[in-house]
């Protein structure tokens, strides 16, 4: 029996050993999956990551070769760890961290060492006192400035490195003579590991910050635009069995897309901050107008918050008046696509860089049918119809009507940036050299001696219409064609 019990515990050890190793196993294969999805996704993470290992490699060369190491001594591992904190995905997040720790550094270091002499003239006795005065009031003050909304966007990093770097050279200056050697090292050090990651992002497979903001609007607006063209269709679309045309793979597309825009808020403010560091690159030039691409967000954003609430009436299964859908089916689906044909425009007019007007068309057009909407909301009888059947489509109506006010800013927006960022003009279709030839004419019979029709006249007027005629007068040819008919 004993042994039994004992070969029975041995083979449940096993077992859970075997059921462990292989659950290990899943989860190995799980997260190598998992690794090879977001490198397919964003190849780029993938060039990041080499980056930062070749920008490492670069500065552990204080260790390695001994003259570096005789000159810099330990001070070399700061080197090492500003790589490990500044080196970030984008040109614009390494650009803010380096130079926020590079001047926050020198300052620092010039105020310990300031601050060092200025204790030492009180003697042994009176210098730890001056010096924890001096440390307290800097460091209160500093982390006091976090606090501001500007510091902390752009400042932030470089104020804590500030109180960090201060603090350790003034403290460690009580214990160690030679303190401006040491600053100097520490200094030196930095500034070399934050150049090595500056150098390594620009000129190797940069990732510039302003260019994600870019795309990031454009995208988000491209969504929106692929909701509001099905959106007419599949809302007012009559249903099948109690089953929409639309299969579930393609609503899902079009219906869920908007989401996107919803949570972008963060990363767009972040791209923006870390966009204003970037120097000149591509079609971005110095000093581009980044706060632009905020306000166009938000009011991306806004519409997004209008379709959130708009497409919880896709599913709902409330009976409608067949009648007042009827009334507000043709105007609904109008603004609906114009709404989708204007955001298509505006995305591709900020995606090219090219004049927006192109989406003025569509955004009148929307206009135009909002107000034949009230007008069938105001002629729609309410006398034989219930309330709450009218309540569900009533509501759509409404919130449409909101969008196209909403998206009418939008279109404001990207004129307001075309003109800050200077976008290219749409070539005329009309080449202003040549005229306009506009033809009209009568034809007159003319009757023979024995009464009939057989002659014709055909008086022809020719007016030529210059674009560049400014008094808007045209000139004008008359001539006569004589044609018999026998």
């Amino acid at each position: 029996m004993e042994i039994a019990a004992k070969t029975q515990k041995k083979t449940g050890v096993y077992a859970r050993g075997w059921d462990c190793l292989k659950s290990t196993k899943g989860r190995v294969v799980q997260v190598a999956k998992n690794a090879k999805k977001q490198g397919q996704d964003d190849p780029r993470k993938i060039i990041h990551s080499l980056k930062v290992g070749l920008a490492l490699t670069l500065v552990s060369l204080f260790y390695y070769f001994r003259p570096l190491y005789d000159s810099f001594g330990v001070s070399g591992m700061w080197a090492v760890l500003t790589v490990v904190v500044v080196f970030e995905f984008t040109v614009g997040a390494t650009l803010c961290k380096s130079i926020n720790r590079g001047f926050a550094t020198m300052l620092a270091g010039a105020l310990g060492v300031g601050a060092q002499q200025l204790a030492g003239l009180f003697g042994e006795e009176g210098e730890p006192v001056i010096l924890g005065i001096l440390v307290f009031l800097l460091a209160a003050a500093s982390t006091f400035s976090r606090f501001s909304p500007r510091i902390k966007a752009r400042y932030d990093y470089g104020v804590l490195i500030f109180i960090l770097t201060f603090s350790l050279v003034a403290v460690s200056g009580y214990r160690v003579n030679q303190i401006i050697e040491l600053a100097h090292q520490r200094l030196s050090t930095i500034l070399v590991g934050g150049a090595t990651c500056i150098i390594i992002s620009i000129f190797l497979c940069p990732v510039w910050a302003g260019e994600d903001l870019h795309n990031m609007i454009v995208h988000n607006m491209e969504k929106l635009s692929s909701f509001f063209e099905g959106f007419g269709g599949e809302y007012f679309m009559k249903p099948i069995d109690g089953e929409s045309i639309v299969d579930s793979k393609d609503k899902k597309s079009f219906l869920q897309g908007y989401r996107s825009a919803l949570n972008s808020k963060s990363n767009e403010e972040s791209l923006a901050n870390f966009a204003a560091w970037e120097p000149c690159h591509g079609r971005f030039g110095f000093r581009h107008p980044w706060k632009q691409y905020l306000k166009i967000g938000a009011l991306t954003r806004q519409c997004a918050y209008h379709i959130e609430a708009i497409s919880s009436y896709l599913n709902s299964e409330t009976q409608v008046s067949v009648e007042f859908r009827t009334r507000i089916q043709e105007s609904c689906t109008t603004i609906s696509s114009e709404l989708g044909k204007a955001l298509k425009a505006l995305a591709s007019a900020i995606k090219t860089m090219k004049d927006p007007s192109s989406a003025d068309a569509h955004v009148e057009n929307a206009k135009a049918a909002v107000k034949d909407l009230e007008i069938a909301l105001n002629a729609a009888s309410l006398d034989e119809t219930d309330l709450l059947d009218i309540i569900p489509d009533a509501t759509v109506a409404s919130i449409l009507i909101e969008i196209v006010k909403c998206v009418e800013k939008v279109s404001e927006s990207v004129h307001e940036l075309s003109g800050l960022a200077h976008f290219k003009g749409v070539e005329p279709t009309v080449t202003p050299e040549k005229s306009q030839l506009l033809h009209r004419g009568t034809i007159k019979p003319i009757p023979n001696r024995d009464g009939d029709a057989t002659d014709v006249v055909i008086t022809v007027e020719a007016s030529s219409v210059s674009p560049e005629n400014d008094t808007g007068k045209c000139k004008s040819k008359q001539g006569e064609i004589h044609v018999n008919m026998y």
